[in-house]
């Protein structure tokens, strides 16, 4: 089975790769960026099972994992993440992963996973998506009102003010003090970095 993983951290790839080698029957290949992983994709190299990391360079939430997609013909691409919620798995499985690994998992468990990926078989352990989402203790959800909330969630969703607005039933200008409000908050410069803030936290 050839494997390709991609992530920043070069102990998660190196522990990862050893145990999938010792494992036997296993080629693997490692990059550290959404770039680097579909440069390869790209070679014309038939890769049984590509592994990104949600947050690594390049990956842009979810949308890093449809570019991986496109490029891999057919072939299945799962995602891994440390710190991401059973929503962004879910949401990486409906956008067409074929698994979602918790960095929390076990290694034996996560090599048995990546086999299972890699002959097609949809994997997503499932104590991570039956376990209870504890948004409160997540830290930045205690730093925001419900209404900020909601208004962030409208920002991970890519919805523009008025979007956002028009779904609150609130005027344009409100949701414009609240996006103000909670970048402050949150130490975002902007819609865009307090999107990606919020979903590297877990909060989406």
């Amino acid at each position: 089975m050839r494997v390709l993983l991609a992530d920043d951290h070069d102990l998660v790839l190196e522990t990862l790769a050893s145990f999938l080698k010792a494992e036997g029957g296993f080629e693997v290949e490692t990059c550290g960026s959404l770039d680097a992983a579909c440069e390869k994709i790209s070679n014309d190299i038939a890769y049984d099972l590509v592994l990104l990391d949600y947050t690594m360079p390049g990956m842009d939430g979810l949308d890093g994992l449809k570019k991986a997609i496109d490029a891999s013909f057919g072939r299945p691409v799962a995602m891994m993440s440390g710190t991401a919620s059973k929503v962004i798995a879910q949401d990486a499985i409906d956008a067409g992963a074929i698994g979602f690994l918790p960095k929390t998992m076990a290694a034996k468990s996560m090599v048995n996973a990546v086999k299972f990926m890699a002959m097609g078989e949809t994997y997503v352990p499932l104590d991570f998506l039956n376990a209870e989402e504890e948004v409160a203790e997540i830290p930045l959800a205690k730093q925001l009102s419900e209404r900020e909330h909601q208004v962030l969630g409208g920002l991970c969703r890519g919805l523009s003010n008025k979007e956002i607005a028009r779904e609150l039933d609130l005027q344009e200008v409100t949701i414009k003090l609240h996006v103000k409000t909670l970048c402050r908050k949150i130490d975002a410069k902007n819609r865009t970095q307090a999107a990606m803030i919020a979903k590297e936290a877990g909060l989406f």
